[in-house]
């Protein structure tokens, strides 16, 4: 058939497995109020006080642009909080965004069980450690 193509092809098997990655992972972030992206960067900033804007986009793997809006919106929410020292960004958490990270640091784990089970935890690693080396290999 004419659409077989599509089961070797890297770009829609990654766009799918986004797909169904991203659906879980709402689902058990639902419980916080946030995305998963939102509560990834409180769980960062929670974790490392003072992170420098720039360092946490190269974290996440998004541009700096990208991280400015994530920060504006949580800053909106108050629930984190930048200072300028000099030319540098710093990024930290506000009291509510402290009292968010035990409800985000277990839809994590949440999040990362539900695809254990479904994957393994052998095959879960292999996959992330597969998709990060590709990753850095396709951005040369």
């Amino acid at each position: 058939m004419e659409h077989e193509f599509l089961k070797k092809c890297l770009y829609f098997n990654v766009n799918r497995l986004s797909r169904v990655i991203t659906r879980i992972a709402e689902e058990e972030f639902a419980g916080t109020g946030l995305t998963p992206m939102y509560g990834f960067i409180i769980r960062i900033i929670n974790a490392e006080p003072g992170v420098s804007q720039k360092d946490l986009a190269e974290m996440l793997y998004i541009a700096p642009s990208t991280l400015t809006r994530f920060m504006d919106k949580l800053e909106v929410k108050q629930l984190a909080q930048r200072k300028v020292q000099g030319k540098t960004v710093l990024v930290y958490p506000t009291e509510k965004g402290q009292q968010l990270n035990d409800k985000i640091v277990q839809s994590a784990k949440n999040f990362e069980r539900r695809y254990h089970d479904i994957l393994g935890v052998e095959a879960s690693k292999q996959l992330s450690f597969s998709l990060e080396a590709a990753s850095e290999a396709l951005e040369k």
